[in-house]
């Protein structure tokens, strides 16, 4: 069984957010602060981890990401940040 992670990522607080999944959370980070890779995140500049959640199985956190994905902005994602990182903190610090 392979660990995976949902992530969220801004550029700002309050700003434009992205919701991923990966299995490899350092990496995955590392790959969006340096514009690695094309799309959404580096288009709109998002390198601050502000978000993160752990499950043990991949598919779990496959679940989360779409149910996160299909929710309000607002609601949901907000929530989830503000529970755990009020300030909109990078959390990368935290995790490497």
């Amino acid at each position: 069984m392979k660990q995976g992670y949902v992530y969220i990522m801004t550029n700002k607080k309050d700003g434009t957010l992205y919701v991923g999944v990966t299995s490899n959370l350092v990496r995955r980070v590392y790959e969006h602060k340096n514009g690695l890779v094309d799309g959404f995140t580096k288009k709109y500049n998002l390198k601050q981890l502000v978000y993160f959640e752990v499950y043990d199985d991949i598919s779990e956190a496959i679940k989360q990401e779409k149910q996160l994905k299909a929710g309000s902005r607002k609601k949901k994602k907000v929530e989830l940040i503000v529970s755990v990182n009020e300030s909109w903190d990078d959390l990368y610090g935290s995790i490497t």
